[in-house]
């Protein structure tokens, strides 16, 4: 793709790296045939391909976007898919930030979606503040039938309906906050093989706080010593997704101080996520701090020890498995299979553990949850978690798993097959407690 920006707007590295991304654009169109939005709406602007004209377009005239290009780019669900696809190597993921980032500061949204993305950026990185609005949210969630159930807007993205997403999506039951959570150190079982970091989260502590419990069972039983380190939390997706580049940089260099502490004290062997959006997240932190000679190098040792917790596990092996031969469908997560290339190695161990696994039709098309996603374009979203779902029943399975809590709750609300953390699975087959989507 040919681009005209001028030496002035090269000078800005930012600018400079998208410009060779977008240099490397072949107008192919492969991009098209993986892209959710795409596939629902058939419209070229609500393509890859589309959205990068937009964002090549207010770059290169340094000026505010216009709605319809909001609109197009806000419809993007950051899933990924078109990365996997792309035979020219076009870092996506790095441009459409930088695009969510003009627009942000560029562009001035109408009021109420000023209020709701200030809302959710103000929520969701902080457990203790989402947990409140969701018991609040228990009484306004009868209100959400009075509310409409459909948009003039593809997406859903009106105010009212909005709001309806909002209700519906706070749960009936809220477990109570896990001690796991708590800055602490968990002994290895046996003699200690490795000392790791598991993140704690944010969303997920409140949401789903087994996985957590689970994570620390299985690790510690494979003779791996687990800290949860004081002043981690947050990796900074939730807030780099509505364009808040500087609060995502400040939740990122929080958890680096943070790991690095412990990495000059006790030290570790590896950072384990078991949340694959924050993974995709952290182990892109030095190029998010790329530009700050003070963080650089600190961002990428911290990028270099994030791992899966399947990748760790695989390296470790399973150990005293009670076979469960029951048929798992595997949902790989958009921000697993394409954000960090961790395809195989949870169905493999998955495999290890006696199940029977099976691969989703579609598996590379995404399921609507993408973080705030679910909230701000409930319809197109809606209609992912709907064909996702009707995919997995396809193939009948006993159980669905995933490596995401987020896709766990958007298809658990679309279907009666109990969905579970791949992580509760192997806890399970190596001597933890039945899941509680199993009980």
């Amino acid at each position: 793709m040919q681009t005209n920006f001028t030496l002035a707007q090269l000078s800005d590295a930012e600018t400079a790296r998208s410009e060779q991304i977008l240099r490397k654009c072949v107008h192919c169109g492969f991009c098209t045939a993986t892209c959710p939005t795409f596939v629902l709406l058939g419209d070229e602007r609500d393509s890859p391909r589309g959205r990068i004209y937009f964002i090549k377009a207010m770059l290169e005239g340094d000026r505010a976007p216009t709605e319809s290009e909001v609109r197009h780019v806000d419809r993007c669900l950051s899933c990924l898919a078109c990365m996997t696809t792309c035979p020219s190597g076009v870092n996506y993921m790095y441009l459409v930030d930088h695009g969510r980032h003009h627009i942000e500061i560029r562009y001035t949204r109408a009021l109420s979606d000023r209020f709701l993305r200030g809302v959710l950026a103000r929520l969701m990185p902080r457990p203790a503040l989402l947990r409140w609005a969701l018991v609040l949210g228990r009484l306004a969630k009868p209100l959400a039938a009075m509310l409409p159930a459909t948009s003039a807007d593809p997406g859903g993205a009106t105010l009212l309906r909005r709001l309806r997403a909002m209700l519906e999506a706070v749960p009936g039951r809220l477990a109570g906050p896990s001690s796991v959570d708590r800055p602490q150190t968990f002994p290895a079982a046996g003699l200690r093989r490795k000392r790791v970091a598991l993140m704690p989260g944010c969303g997920q502590q409140v949401l789903a706080p087994e996985v957590n419990e689970a994570t620390v069972r299985l690790l510690t039983r494979h003779d791996m010593e687990v800290v949860n380190v004081a002043g981690s939390g947050c990796c900074g997706s939730s807030v780099m997704h509505v364009g808040r580049k500087e609060e995502a940089l400040a939740f990122a260099k929080r958890n680096i101080e943070a790991w690095l502490r412990e990495i000059d004290g006790a030290g570790l062997d590896a950072i384990v996520i078991n949340a694959s959006g924050c993974g995709t997240t952290v182990k892109d932190y030095g190029h998010m701090l790329a530009d700050d000679p003070v963080w650089k190098n600190k961002a990428a040792q911290v990028a270099g020890l994030a791992k899966d917790v399947s990748e760790l596990m695989l390296d470790f092996g399973l150990a005293n498995v009670t076979a469960r031969p029951l048929t798992v469908a595997y949902h790989s997560a958009c921000s697993m299979q394409h954000g960090q290339k961790v395809i195989e190695q949870p169905k493999k161990l998955l495999r290890d553990a006696g199940f029977i696994v099976k691969d989703v039709p579609e598996g590379h098309i995404c399921c609507g949850w993408a973080g705030t996603y679910q909230l701000l374009q409930p319809e197109l979203s809606r209609r992912l978690r709907d064909r996702k779902v009707a995919n997995i029943e396809s193939v009948r399975p006993d159980i669905i798993a995933a490596g995401n809590f987020g896709c766990i709750g958007n298809i658990a609300g679309g279907t009666g097959i109990p969905v579970a953390h791949t992580v509760e699975l192997l806890d399970w087959a190596t001597g933890g407690p039945r899941p509680p989507a199993l009980r």
